[in-house]
């Protein structure tokens, strides 16, 4: 796909072609876990899925913390390239690739060494405790292919290619949905096998991007010379990309609170969250996708001269992004029984799971609207904003409320449920007033 003039043009033709890739995207890689947690309910124990569900939410803390470097190096690449800039570019690149190697390693000496304490803090069912141990350390060991694969993608986007990333990440599903089946159905070793059809996946999806570049006379030659940090460049990706991360770690935090509670409540709660956040991931997607796009899209126009075009498109990106969510949520109220047989046939784990689905389900139409605003907001460069928003609402709603739930209604999975949407809720509340505040600034202007 080309890139398109977000500035002129059907405004909601251009928003949906520019939304595109990243929701393509966004659904290939949401397919790891999905698969991952499917084969393990299909062919394993109760036990195995509650372990690949604490084990998920462990690992996703990598992918929260480079979220916020992947972002940082898409923007200053994009900028360098759009100022044909190529020295730069090269440099960008360099640091980027340079500083992404060193993250893996220290996240992954990080989680080998303190994986069992963060396990025990995450109060692990003792019954699965052992299953999640192996399924985070061989995940852990596989950080350097998670933050490659990653980083590549982030250079790619910057350089105006939303193509090529696609096509690494389904090399990546597909291979890891072929494993899943070998490791687990015919070889039978259960949480390891799906660990390690994920990491095996990355590592040749990393290789095949590498191999591809190189062939394709890519700017950057991947030459052990070229792999070297720039002092400036690394700062400007830190000022960029740290309050993003911060701002994902603190969401993290507060889910992984949520997930200690549950796995207090015993083996099938810990395996309901697990899949309850699998269908997060998906009901979400148009949310997530529509949220990057409106960023883009959003600060387009803004430089453009062009703001009043720009809360249009908010106001159209967030009628798609309800429109898709509204689809799973009237799942979870319908049939939320179909909705868990897909990952397990356990009927303890079904019994458990209905009224948590049918409440924490709200929350697909809440966190389109917080995500929608978030995109515009950011786009508009109110980044300190969105920072301090999610911050507030992990820790100053979602975790005091989980806390509360805990101690007057443990037993109660449906009440439980409903943390999230009623956090998500008061934030799209105040977030629409800051926003409807800077549009009224607009239109005075």
């Amino acid at each position: 796909m080309k890139n398109h003039d977000l500035s002129s043009g059907s405004m909601l033709k251009t928003l949906l072609l520019f939304a595109i890739p990243y929701l393509i995207a966004n659904i290939l890689q949401s397919l790891y876990g999905a698969v991952d947690l499917f084969v393990v309910g299909k062919y394993c124990s109760a036990e195995s899925v509650a372990a690949v569900s604490t084990g998920t939410q462990v690992t996703q803390i990598i992918t929260s913390l480079i979220t916020g470097l992947t972002l940082g190096s898409t923007i200053l690449i994009g900028q360098y390239s759009g100022s044909k800039d190529f020295k730069r570019v090269k440099e960008a690149i360099g640091t980027t690739l340079t500083i992404f190697a060193a993250v893996a390693l220290i996240l992954t000496l990080l989680m080998l060494l303190f994986e069992r304490r963060l396990l025990t803090l995450l109060h692990t069912p003792a019954e699965s405790f052992g299953l999640t141990m192996k399924y985070v350390s061989i995940c852990s060991a596989g950080n350097i292919f998670i933050c490659g694969y990653n980083a590549i993608s982030a250079i790619l986007r910057g350089c105006g290619d939303s193509t090529r990333p696609m096509y690494f990440i389904c090399i990546a599903c597909v291979i890891n949905i072929i494993l899943d089946f070998i490791f687990v159905k015919y070889f039978q070793i259960g949480v390891s096998g799906t660990a390690a059809a994920t990491v095996l996946s990355q590592a040749v999806s990393m290789a095949a991007a590498i191999f591809y570049l190189k062939r394709n006379d890519f700017i950057f030659d991947f030459k052990p010379a070229s792999f070297r940090p720039v002092l400036y460049i690394a700062k400007k990706l830190a000022l960029i990309g740290i309050p993003i991360s911060f701002q994902e770690l603190m969401v993290r935090i507060s889910f992984l609170y949520l997930m200690t509670v549950m796995n207090s409540c015993g083996v099938y709660a810990a395996a309901i969250v697990g899949i309850g956040s699998k269908y997060d991931t998906f009901a979400m997607l148009s949310a997530t996708s529509m949220s990057s796009a409106l960023t883009a899209f959003t600060a387009h126009n803004i430089g453009a001269g062009k703001p009043l075009r720009a809360r249009r498109a908010l106001w159209y990106g967030l009628s798609f992004a309800l429109a898709v969510s509204a689809l799973f949520w009237m799942w979870a109220q319908w049939n939320p029984q179909s909705m868990i047989r897909v990952f397990a046939d356990n009927e303890n784990i079904i019994t458990a799971g209905v009224p948590f689905f049918r409440s924490c389900s709200y929350d697909y139409l809440m966190v389109a609207l917080v995500f929608c605003l978030n995109g515009y907001l950011n786009g508009r460069q109110k980044t300190m904003w969105t920072m301090i928003s999610c911050s507030a609402g992990a820790l100053l709603l979602r975790i005091p409320l989980v806390w509360y739930f805990e101690k007057h209604y443990a037993s109660n999975l449906g009440m439980l449920g409903i943390i999230a949407p009623a956090v998500s809720g008061i934030m799209a509340c105040y977030t629409l007033v800051y926003v409807l505040c800077e549009g009224r600034k607009d239109s005075i202007n």
